[in-house]
């Protein structure tokens, strides 16, 4: 069974304040996509360098909506693209879209 991005770590470290919860999925919501975008581009410019940079910034996201194997694998696939290494692209982008449409679905 796949992982699938969840709530319950922001609900925890909230304690209970929604509006503490809102702003926090506010930020993923907002940085999500153009980090998205960002890590699509340099990788699309063969800039692994840079890619890994911005994975670097997405795999947090990844454990704060508790995909904890998503993470482990985006610290690898960050550490593989500074070797110019991208044999985990194609999970990491399943990992990406699975996000993507559980942030479309609680907007």
């Amino acid at each position: 069974m796949t992982e699938k991005p969840n709530l319950n770590y922001i609900k925890e470290i909230s304690g209970g304040n929604e509006e503490f919860e809102k702003k926090f999925l506010t930020i993923i919501q907002t940085e999500f996509p153009k980090e998205k975008i960002e890590y699509a581009e340099y990788l699309e410019r063969d800039n692994l360098e840079e890619s890994a940079k911005v994975v670097h910034k997405i795999k947090h996201k990844f454990g704060i909506l508790g995909l904890n194997s998503g993470y482990k694998l985006a610290v690898k696939y960050e550490e593989d693209l500074k070797y110019g290494d991208t044999k985990l692209k194609e999970e990491f982008h399943k990992i990406l879209q699975s996000v993507e449409e559980f942030i479309l679905k609680i907007a």
